[in-house]
């Protein structure tokens, strides 16, 4: 179960590094749901929780302007493992809707032990799903934006956003869902990102023709 849980937390991150966070935070702050245990306790500070949300709010208007999304995948490239590895950790550690998810906490005081006790695992484990859905999202986004004129980054990242907090909702209260979202998400984007390719195809064709009528040979 824990390993459904910090998978999609994981994916969510890689998607949007700060709505995991926020979600988990926000639970263990305001509901019984989740307890992130001394571990990871200082994601539901609320300093901490004030500058996730800023975070997220500017995340969420940056990746939506063409060109300014490019250039903000290139910075999260950082931040979405990082937070892929912090949520995943935090999910082996934690107790989330009320399951005891057991582990040992990923805090570093004594690095041998932390290696010796394999509390790493989880943390790479997050860091590596992250990583590879935020270079899947980083790659296929420039040519979506391409394709479309830019009108496919607010549409597509809109979907993201909301993939994103499904993802983390259904890793916390629903985790043997999450590798049925996970697919669906998949086939969501895949669809979106055909259906905005294949509407600019007839106008650029449409554009070439009126262009020849007006200017006959």
């Amino acid at each position: 179960m824990d390993l459904l849980t910090g998978t999609g937390l994981a994916a969510s991150a890689g998607l949007n590094a700060y709505v995991p966070l926020v979600v988990l935070g926000l639970l263990d702050r305001y509901t019984q749901f989740v307890d992130l245990g001394p571990g990871f306790a200082w994601l539901s500070d609320g300093w901490v929780l004030g500058i996730l949300a800023v975070l997220l709010a500017a995340e969420v208007v940056a990746d939506k302007i063409p060109a300014v999304d490019s250039a903000n995948d290139l910075l999260q490239t950082f931040v979405r493992p990082t937070a892929g590895g912090i949520v995943f950790g935090s999910s082996a550690t934690s107790q989330i809707a009320g399951i005891g998810l057991g582990g040992q906490t990923a805090t570093v005081t004594d690095p041998e032990a932390f290696f010796a006790s394999h509390a790493w695992v989880p943390v790479l484990t997050g860091v590596v799903i992250a990583l590879v859905v935020h270079v899947t999202k980083a790659v296929s986004r420039p040519a979506a934006n391409t394709l479309t004129a830019g009108a496919a980054a607010p549409v597509v990242s809109t979907a993201e956003d909301v993939s994103a907090l499904a993802l983390s909702l259904v890793a916390v209260f629903l985790p043997l869902l999450v590798l049925g979202v996970l697919a669906a998400v998949a086939v969501l984007l895949y669809v979106l990102y055909r259906r905005l390719r294949g509407r600019r195809r007839p106008g650029a064709g449409g554009d070439r023709r009126d262009r020849a009528a007006q200017n006959p040979r």
